[in-house]
């Protein structure tokens, strides 16, 4: 089932600064979203699964430690100096994924669509381009 797993993940999990400005923050939420996201690629679908997938399938205690490990971004994000507001939305995406993640089954298919780490690293991005534009990268 599993395709590969991504053989930069150590090397760059490795070299992940633990400074508090913009620049090693940007670069600690885009390591955990690909942790929780896209880790592996599921054969045949063209699709990536990550950490976030595969603890939602070990019942509750799974679903627990996904939503932490996204809560983390979302301090992240207060750490940064986001507004209220965007950061209970973000927050309001981590909680739905680890409502619709109780679920048997329709939790697992959540966490294969619903992205919502993917879309709190994009708010913060967003947040850094504007507010610190030296911390901007080229996606590839």
């Amino acid at each position: 089932m599993v395709q590969s797993i991504d053989p930069r993940a150590n090397v760059y999990m490795a070299s992940l600064p633990l400074g508090r400005d913009p620049a090693s923050v940007r670069r600690r939420i885009e390591a955990m979203e690909r942790l929780l996201e896209g880790m592996i690629e599921v054969p045949g679908l063209n699709r990536k699964v990550g950490l976030d997938f595969l603890l939602g399938l070990v019942p509750i205690v799974g679903d627990a430690v996904a939503a932490a490990m996204g809560a983390w971004i979302v301090w992240e994000a207060h750490n940064l100096g986001m507004g209220k507001l965007q950061l209970a939305r973000m927050g309001a995406r981590v909680g739905f994924d680890a409502m619709l993640g109780i679920v048997p089954i329709v939790g697992d298919a959540a966490d294969f669509f619903y992205r919502s780490n993917t879309r709190n690293v994009k708010t913060i991005k967003s947040y850094l381009d504007r507010h610190h534009p030296a911390t901007v990268t080229v996606e590839r």
